[in-house]
């Protein structure tokens, strides 16, 4: 089989290389740093789902060539749904992941209610259209930072039916079971049955 380029727009190398293991060897996923554009796209949305095609449009327009963008964010429910769309600036436009946790955990004094979700949405644009996928995972928010793998609140994100956070995860186990997984394996699914 040929592989199948897709070009990705994020400056993201977690997500990149995270993309990377869950898509396979068939396909080749192209991150903006190596397309060399610098630019940074303004993620004015209001909803994951917006700010996932602003993204992907920015992309698509420059290159007119398949393309995906995703947004994810923290959802948590005594927090009604924050940090959510601001999940990477919840503490500051530096996107410190560690200024971020400290934060959460902070807000979430005294609550005795830790649920959370994780939720990813892919939009994917080719020339048939724009298509949307979305990932959900649900658990808790831990009490303290735990595991020093994954990046972003995987130190705190318990997901349900396991008693480790993402962070005390490898790769491996997250990506078995992540939101973004999640989404993508829905994405691949789709691409799957409309390139045979």
């Amino acid at each position: 089989e040929h592989m199948i380029d897709i070009l990705f727009a994020s400056q993201n190398k977690n997500k990149t290389r995270e993309l990377n293991e869950i898509l396979g060897e068939n396909y080749n996923v192209i991150s903006l740093s190596e397309l060399n554009i610098t630019d940074i796209i303004d993620e004015t949305g209001s909803t994951l789902e917006e700010n996932a095609l602003i993204k992907a449009r920015y992309l698509y327009n420059k290159y007119k060539r398949p393309c995906i963008a995703d947004d994810s964010g923290l959802e948590v429910e005594a927090l009604n749904g924050k940090p959510g769309v601001y999940s990477a600036r919840y503490a500051g436009d530096d996107n410190n992941p560690i200024a971020n946790n400290i934060k959460l955990l902070d807000n979430l004094k005294g609550f005795s209610n830790r649920n959370a979700q994780f939720r990813t949405v892919i939009a994917y644009l080719c020339p048939q259209g724009e298509f949307l996928f979305e990932g959900i995972v649900y658990g808790t928010i831990t009490r303290e930072i735990k595991g020093t793998n994954g990046f972003g609140y995987d130190p705190l994100f318990q997901p349900l039916g396991h008693n480790k956070t993402f962070a005390e995860m490898n790769s491996e186990e997250k990506n078995k079971i992540s939101h973004r997984a999640i989404a993508i394996n829905k994405f691949v699914t789709f691409i799957k049955q409309n390139n045979e």
